[in-house]
């Protein structure tokens, strides 16, 4: 009797044996869903898509004789290629990569739901949390490439068909063409950190919601919501808790020095969504009954576990942003309006001097001031708005009469601005100046600029 329980407890020791040594490495399941991604025909023609389109579009951009000047960098196209992926860059962060990630992460676990192909992947795998890691490297790695199409695609289209040739900040700052080449690099860099929180929530999506085309679309209607809210006259705190301002946010980078407070807490927040929702999906995914083949999502759960830890951490994120922001207001104020605006225009008033062949003059010596107003001052002299009205003037040496040129603002919630030239035309009431080469654009004329949200003093 002994013998025979000694040899029950070999036998079962060697079946628990044989089980562990057929159990599958994660690696292995990683590159089997890889391939399983990228063999659908719909992967397929979105890699070639962010490979191939936005160079083809960028390069049609800048044989065309209008420019898409309400883009940000949009009116440099033509003067530096560098200003098309940032154009791209601007569009992406808006529509493709909500798209994408809804493609790719957003069906990645909804897909063996709708084809009914668990029980089959659980048998060959043996393990729900392998199936997890696997499918949610295979999408992030598609993901990643899909983004990089985007950001190289379009710089090579620019510096085809334009060159590379200085860029223009929004400071009015000429940037060297190796200067611009890093900041545009580290632009398409910081737009990784959000488009992993849309990754993590359409894998939560997918995840929870089963079949259910809602959790195809989540990360898209999530942007969608966001983007709203961007537009709202919010405090800073908020703007900032939310993990899609890192899209927006870039912008920082092409000043000087750049405005890397916003950028730091913006992806910060993008990842720490990112880690949030994934940790989630994976909760609900290792607690799910795959036993039961009519399966269509987690309902009530997926709102307990999977919404409101997300609304939670919102607000945690704005409770520790405010004591950095500006708590109710939205950060745009006259001081910050007017330093930013003539900041920008002595930049680009040497600018104009180099074109015109006049004697250079530095920032100093012009000591450029602007004098700006909200609504001809019957509102407060703070918020965004189409109502701000710029007085500048500035100084040349060996010339007793002082300057003054007039700019119509329209600012942005999220602080850029657009300023629009009102005079005189021999400054910038015209789009194009006379040189000795022929007529070429005006730089005074209109000009973006960047005013920084948070408090820097």
């Amino acid at each position: 009797m002994t013998t025979t329980t000694a040899g029950s407890d070999i036998a079962s020791d060697t079946a628990s044996d044989a089980v562990a040594s057929r159990r599958v490495r994660v690696a292995r399941v990683y590159r089997f869903e890889l391939v399983k991604l990228t063999s659908q025909w719909r992967i397929r023609l979105l890699v070639l898509a962010c490979w191939i389109a936005p160079g083809l579009f960028v390069a049609g951009v800048g044989e065309q004789s209008t420019l898409p000047s309400d883009t940000l960098f949009g009116r440099w196209m033509h003067a530096t290629g560098w200003a098309g992926p940032l154009v791209m860059l601007g569009f992406a962060g808006v529509w493709a990569l909500p798209l994408l990630t809804s493609l790719v992460a957003g069906d990645v676990f909804a897909a063996e739901d709708r084809l009914g192909t668990w029980r089959h992947l659980l048998v060959a795998v043996r393990s729900p949390r392998r199936i997890f890691v696997a499918k949610a490297l295979a999408s992030v790695t598609v993901i990643v490439v899909l983004l990089a199409g985007l950001a190289c695609s379009s710089a090579a289209g620019g510096l085809l068909s334009v060159g590379d040739r200085p860029l223009v900040g929004l400071d009015g700052r000429l940037l060297s063409p190796a200067d611009a080449a890093v900041r545009v690099l580290l632009a398409w860099a910081c737009a990784l950190a959000p488009t992993l929180a849309l990754a993590a929530i359409g894998l939560l999506g997918s995840v929870a919601l089963g079949r259910s085309p809602t959790g195809l679309l989540l990360p898209a209607l999530i942007t969608l919501a966001m983007q709203v809210a961007q537009m709202l006259p919010l405090p800073v705190a908020v703007r900032l808790a939310l993990p899609g301002y890192a899209f927006i946010v870039w912008n920082g980078l092409f000043t000087s020095p750049a405005q890397l407070g916003p950028l730091l807490i913006a992806t910060a927040v993008a990842l720490v969504w990112a880690t949030l929702a994934t940790a989630l999906a994976y909760l609900l995914f290792v607690r799910r009954d795959f036993t039961n083949p009519a399966y269509d999502g987690s309902g009530r759960r997926a709102v307990v576990v999977g919404l409101l830890p997300l609304a939670a951490l919102t607000a945690l994120t704005i409770v520790l942003v405010t004591p950095a922001a500006p708590s109710t207001s939205s950060g745009i104020d006259r001081p910050k309006v007017e330093g930013s605006v003539a900041t920008a225009f002595a930049h680009l008033y040497r600018m104009q001097t180099r074109q015109l062949n006049r004697p250079a003059v530095t920032e100093t010596q012009l000591r450029a001031v602007a004098a700006c107003t909200k609504s001809d001052g019957r509102e407060a002299q703070e918020g965004a708005g189409n109502d701000w009205r710029c007085v500048v003037t500035w100084h040349l040496p060996g010339v007793a009469v002082t300057g003054t040129a007039v700019y119509q603002l329209d600012i942005a919630s999220d602080g850029r601005y657009v300023a629009d030239g009102d005079g005189p035309k021999e400054v910038n009431g015209y789009f194009l100046v006379r040189t000795s080469a022929g007529d070429t654009p005006n730089p005074l004329w209109q000009f973006d600029g960047n005013v920084e949200l948070l408090d820097t003093h």
